[in-house]
């Protein structure tokens, strides 16, 4: 794995010269998302074209996301998430699936010591319960192994479907008798997967659809979004950086008005 800094680089997407013997002052800082999420989509079109297979495809992917983890990582975003299996693509032919099955067995077997060494901490989001005994328990060794790590925080979203998400939450506040006068957005927002992680401030599609595919739907609620015409087995550094760009020429006012809003952190 390529060695990363010691420490992320400065918000900035592009480096203005210090000022200097009475030189123009230097821009500022272009604004950088703090939480980026990722619909990693294209992998089935990407193996088309070349007469594979889908798994294939996905097994491309797969193997473009360490370098997706660096270049965001190199970049100053401090939390990523990536969308990698929906609670609707078990629909998919069954051959199809089970080759996703095993090749996220294999990539955790594969990768998780490289992001442990490189400081980057793991966190799985998603319904554990219709994976296999085999794989939840590598999903929680990777969890727990990484848990201390504080450079970066990847999400795997996995089994994960934004409605589920929300009827989860739902039936835990059900269970812990909550009366109905003390729920609130941030009541909600704690029983979410997502309950400690920062709302998204970017979410990029790769593929070319233009369609949200019922990914952090509530998280998303003043997300800006950007539609990458890049297969994910070829999203490279250059499409991290148009992504970015693309997202530090918006003007996020969260219902306000120039720039009178307020932060979106929880």
């Amino acid at each position: 794995m390529t060695r990363w800094p010691t420490a992320p680089r400065t918000a900035e997407l592009s480096a203005a010269p210090h000022p200097q013997n009475g030189s123009a002052p230097a821009a500022a800082p272009a604004p950088l998302p703090r939480h980026v999420a990722v619909i990693m989509d294209g992998n089935g079109r990407w193996a088309a074209q070349r007469g594979l297979r889908p798994t294939d495809g996905h097994r491309a992917g797969t193997e473009n996301i360490r370098t997706a983890i660096e270049a965001f990582a190199e970049r100053g975003v401090r939390y990523l998430t990536l969308f990698a299996f929906s609670t609707e693509n078990w629909r998919r032919p069954r051959p199809e699936v089970r080759g996703l099955m095993r090749i996220l067995s294999s990539t955790i077997d594969r990768e998780v010591q490289p992001l442990h060494e490189a400081g980057v901490q793991l966190r799985y989001i998603g319904r554990l319960d219709a994976l296999s005994e085999h794989l939840r328990r590598k999903i929680d060794d990777a969890v727990a192994r990484t848990s201390q790590n504080t450079r970066m925080t990847v999400c795997v979203a996995f089994n994960y479907g934004g409605r589920t998400e929300l009827v989860d939450a739902v039936r835990r506040i059900a269970e812990d008798g909550i009366a109905p006068e003390q729920i609130n957005e941030e009541l909600i927002n704690r029983y979410l997967y997502t309950g400690d992680i920062p709302d998204p401030d970017l979410i990029i599609r790769t593929g070319g659809d233009q369609r949200v595919s019922n990914f952090l739907i509530w998280q998303a609620a003043y997300a800006e979004y950007v539609f990458s015409p890049t297969w994910w087995p070829d999203f490279g550094a250059e499409d991290v950086d148009a992504a970015l760009e693309a997202y530090a020429r918006r003007c996020r006012n969260f219902g306000g008005r120039n720039g009178a809003a307020a932060d979106n952190g929880r």
